[in-house]
């Protein structure tokens, strides 16, 4: 077997994006004690996983099935020309559907990360506490740790899965994104005040933060 149709067959049956890393361990793992033929692949590293999956990507062209690059790893996909025909016969759950006001925070923090509730509330003008509180149950949004500012506010950022759901490989493919992030934020009205408001979310376990 060769490299490049085992790793279509691990994209076919993945259930989420997977990393080169994750694909390498996989091909390594079911290489591990094979037959002869095989046996390379045993060692085979991150860099000809990802050569191969390049070559395959070119190869796949125009066919109705894709590979792409989302959140950090690989995966096959319908292209958007035939979505009219799969959309009505596969049974995925739609996850639920966001409010505009949670839309709108939620790009104010994926164009501005880093960033705490009182500079979002600044650009949105209104209360975002809720509306953050919900987009952090839902996984696209994260507490990243605290501004080194007064009060020391959390700040927030966006996850593996937000990239995912929108189909991003990673956050330049933001429209604009460069323009964005280097508008002047508006300031808080009451910075002081801002800092000293309770915050709805506490803070995560250290270990969980990511830098």
């Amino acid at each position: 077997m060769d490299l490049k149709s085992i790793l279509e067959a691990l994209l076919f049956a993945a259930t989420k994006p997977l990393s080169v890393a994750e694909l390498a361990g996989l091909v390594r793992k079911g290489a591990d004690g094979a037959d002869p033929e095989s046996a390379p692949l045993a060692k085979i590293t991150e860099s000809e996983v990802e050569a191969a999956l390049n070559v395959l990507k070119g190869e796949m062209g125009n066919r109705p099935v894709r590979l792409q690059e989302i959140a950090g790893g690989w995966q096959l996909g319908t292209a958007p020309a035939y979505a009219r025909w799969v959309g009505g016969q596969v049974a995925v759950p739609k996850p639920p559907r966001m409010s505009q006001p949670a839309l709108e925070t939620l790009a104010v923090i994926a164009y501005r990360q880093p960033i705490s509730r009182a500079e979002i509330e600044a650009v949105r003008g209104v209360a975002v506490s809720g509306v953050l509180e919900t987009l952090v149950e839902r996984g696209v949004v994260r507490v990243a740790g605290r501004a080194d500012i007064p009060g020391r506010p959390l700040i927030y950022e966006t996850t593996e899965l937000f990239l995912e759901h929108f189909g991003l490989k990673d956050l330049r493919e933001l429209p604009n994104a460069e323009e964005l992030r280097r508008a002047k934020l508006p300031e808080p009205p009451d910075p002081a005040a801002a800092a000293a408001q309770p915050e709805l979310l506490h803070e995560p376990d250290p270990v969980t933060i990511q830098d």
